[in-house]
């Protein structure tokens, strides 16, 4: 059977990764001269302390090649065929750093690595799809098609809380944090061709920002692939996360409604009360 492994960023919880025999790759964060690994040693909770103590972002990198050579290497002598999953190549050299541990075991044969050009359970929605794939026996080849396919209709998104991580980031400039902060506005941010574009901006309280950002994709959630949609956040108050469940429960056309919390690498850049609804449209 087909190996699937993915990068950390994928944001699958321990029972999904059990559940469809993932193995995970994690990145690594920098916080000051100290280096942890996501999902291993360091939570974002952590991350936001050290982060809001130090005003700055932490910096995350991607696996080391030592690592990647190390988990690939039992599968590459068993000849087993490994599908493996990174984070957009726009964003990190997560996936450069899989090709070249293929090529330094001479198993570029055996190893299949696919550019998800997306972040977080975008990711996540591919790498469970590969890995029922595997379940049913299709090759490696077999799967890195369909993957493809359906890489293009992976919609993912979220609304940020605070723009201050992304300002420490570099990702939006003082004044529109600053701005933002002042008017209570909240950004949506979609996934688009492997990159992150800002799309609708909300303005309000968290909770009804939240509600309204997913009444507005209604349109496109009723188009969904029935099979899962993704609430994903980094930490956001459990009264929130409910009201979305509840809603997408009422649209009656997913047959199963995962919340996961975003890992240290996502959490990092977008900081805390951050949510997303992520699925495939059809």
């Amino acid at each position: 059977m087909v190996k699937i492994i993915s990068d950390s960023t994928c944001d699958l919880t321990p029972d999904l990764l059990s559940k469809y025999d993932i193995d995970i790759l994690p990145l690594h964060i920098l916080l000051g001269e100290k280096e942890y690994k996501d999902g291993i040693n360091i939570t974002p909770d952590q991350i936001y302390s050290w982060s809001d103590a130090n005003k700055t972002t932490p910096k995350t990198s991607a696996p080391a090649l030592s690592e990647t050579i190390e988990l690939f290497r039992p599968y590459v002598e068993e000849g087993r065929n490994i599908v493996c999953f990174s984070i957009s190549n726009s964003m990190s050299s997560s996936g450069n750093v899989m090709q070249l541990a293929a090529e330094e075991l001479n198993a570029q044969d055996l190893i299949t690595v696919i550019d998800s050009a997306n972040l977080s359970t975008g990711i996540g929605l591919l790498v469970i799809e590969a890995a029922i794939l595997a379940q049913n026996n299709k090759t490696a080849a077999e799967i890195s098609v369909a993957v493809e396919s359906l890489k293009p209709y992976v919609r993912a998104s979220f609304v940020v809380d605070t723009l201050t991580y992304l300002h420490r980031g570099g990702r939006c400039s003082a004044i529109a944090a600053m701005a933002g902060g002042l008017l209570k506005l909240h950004p949506q941010i979609i996934v688009e061709h492997g990159a992150m574009k800002p799309t609708k901006k909300y303005r309000g309280k968290m909770d009804s920002v939240i509600l309204s950002y997913v009444k507005d994709m209604e349109p496109a959630l009723k188009h969904a692939r029935p099979d899962r949609v993704f609430i994903t956040h980094s930490g956001c108050e459990p009264t929130i996360i409910n009201a979305v469940r509840s809603y997408l429960e009422g649209l009656g056309i997913f047959r199963e409604i995962l919340e996961t919390r975003a890992g240290g690498v996502i959490s990092s850049h977008c900081g805390p009360g951050t949510l997303g609804v992520l699925f495939i449209e059809s």
